[in-house]
């Protein structure tokens, strides 16, 4: 199972973003959906790689959070309340997320296995990608997540071939789903081990 804890930074500047979290992943394949712990964090559980490092990504790619995912079993069966959850993936996932506070991308997993501290280091490579993209970049990327031609995308955004080609390059396009994978693939591995 899957744990993630998410803290968020700066809160006393800032607006309260919890909502936010919960509204924007609702529909999240969740064991036990986001639930406000405490303050300005949040708790969620998966069963699904995929799910999971999406969300965690996601959130610390914002800069607003920091992000503590967990791996390793949780007691059974679950609480409702997902604050009220106990086990090895709950209790990384607090460790985790205390950690993440002073990473430079505020991203941390953590589980008894080996293959955590791999899916570790592919997140932190992941976040990189995307926190350093472009406004240009990020949009290069995305039209090309819809499946077009590059071609196209570039026609779509008014420039030439070869500097779409250039802004893909710079976004790091070409290490974007196989990093994707590549923590999808650690985190499964370490939840079965």
């Amino acid at each position: 199972m899957f744990v993630l804890t998410v803290d968020q930074r700066g809160s006393r500047a800032d607006r309260d973003r919890v909502p936010d979290v919960l509204d924007r992943y609702a529909s999240a394949r969740t064991v036990r959906p986001f639930d406000r712990t405490a303050g300005d964090e949040v708790q969620a559980v998966f069963d699904a790689a995929d799910e999971v490092a999406a969300v965690a990504v996601d959130l610390a790619v914002t800069g607003n959070w920091s992000v503590g995912l967990g791996v390793g079993a949780v007691d059974l069966p679950l609480p409702a309340a997902t604050r009220a959850g106990r086990g090895q993936a709950f209790e990384a996932a607090r460790e985790a997320v205390e950690s993440a506070k002073h990473d430079r991308r505020r991203i941390r997993v953590i589980g008894a296995s080996d293959w955590a501290a791999h899916a570790q280091t592919a997140a932190v490579l992941l976040v990189d990608i995307l926190a350093n993209r472009s406004d240009a970049g990020r949009n290069a990327v995305d039209l090309m997540r819809t499946g077009v031609t590059q071609a196209s995308a570039a026609q779509r955004l008014g420039i030439t071939p070869q500097a779409m080609s250039s802004r893909l390059a710079a976004a790091g396009w070409d290490l974007q789903q196989p990093a994707e994978d590549l923590l999808v693939r650690l985190l499964t591995e370490a939840d079965a081990s």
